[in-house]
């Protein structure tokens, strides 16, 4: 038997590049995209040049209705799952004051960032608990959420109350699942090169060679990938409830 991964919001980015890692890992795949459009299907056809099996599958993560048919659905195809990867996620419709934040983009972050990775965990770890587990698998939750569950950005201010609310979720998912032996990871990455952050991210690779991070340059999806393959194969033993601060030491306190 081998461990199998659901990777939400896998079409790009941070999503495919941990998909990519898991597959090197030789975890069985299924990658999430919002549609089944070509991007999706380039990144299975990408993943499967890895010798592992993989689907796509397209869902929309906030439509809570649908999330435990998809659950079945990659089970169907892949045979039972061992892992989840919460990746997908959504900014906010428009930076600025938060005194002019919209409702509708107050309600966007939370409903992806938050509420569906809240229900599409409490659906996994259902499944799991039905159910016989191989000891010899590892099984675990990996939540990416962002340096923003810390730390403040104003122009941004309702993305980060969803990621502060999502790093909560992965701490109350870890109390309840330890007993059960499914480990659960929050993962914050800081200033990473994607295409969400493409239209600020050369003034942040500026900040940080200038010493806002400690290391002074901007993080690439392929070293978040590492890291949630490294703890989704259990090679951080005895661990669990952990905040990963994937951010090149950017929110480490100093004068």
């Amino acid at each position: 038997m081998r461990q199998t991964a659901l990777v939400t919001g896998a079409s790009r980015g941070i999503g495919l590049a941990t998909a990519e890692a898991l597959a090197k890992e030789g975890f069985a795949l299924a990658v999430n995209g919002l549609t089944d459009d070509e991007e999706l299907r380039n990144a299975v056809k990408h993943l499967s040049t890895f010798d592992v099996p993989v689907i796509g599958i397209a869902f929309d993560v906030s439509n809570l209705r649908g999330q435990a048919g998809c659950l079945a659905r990659v089970e169907a195809e892949l045979g039972p799952l061992t892992t989840l990867v919460n990746n997908a996620g959504v900014g906010v419709l428009k930076r600025g004051d938060l005194l002019d934040v919209t409702e509708e983009s107050w309600d966007r972050c939370f409903s992806v960032n938050a509420r569906a990775m809240f229900f599409l965990s409490q659906a996994f770890a259902r499944r799991l608990l039905s159910r016989d587990r191989p000891e010899n698998l590892f099984h675990s939750i990996v939540n990416i959420t962002s340096s923003n569950a810390v730390a403040v950005a104003t122009a941004r201010s309702e993305y980060c109350a969803s990621k502060a609310a999502a790093a909560m979720v992965s701490r109350t998912l870890a109390v309840r699942l330890g007993p059960e032996n499914i480990a659960v990871y929050d993962v914050q990455p800081g200033l990473i090169a994607t295409k969400m952050t493409a239209p600020v991210i050369d003034q942040y690779r500026k900040r940080a060679e200038e010493g806002l991070t400690l290391l002074p340059r901007v993080g690439e999806p392929a070293e978040i990938g590492r890291i949630v393959a490294s703890l989704a194969s259990g090679k951080l033993p005895y661990t669990t409830g952990q905040v990963i601060s994937a951010d090149a030491g950017m929110l480490v306190p100093r004068f």
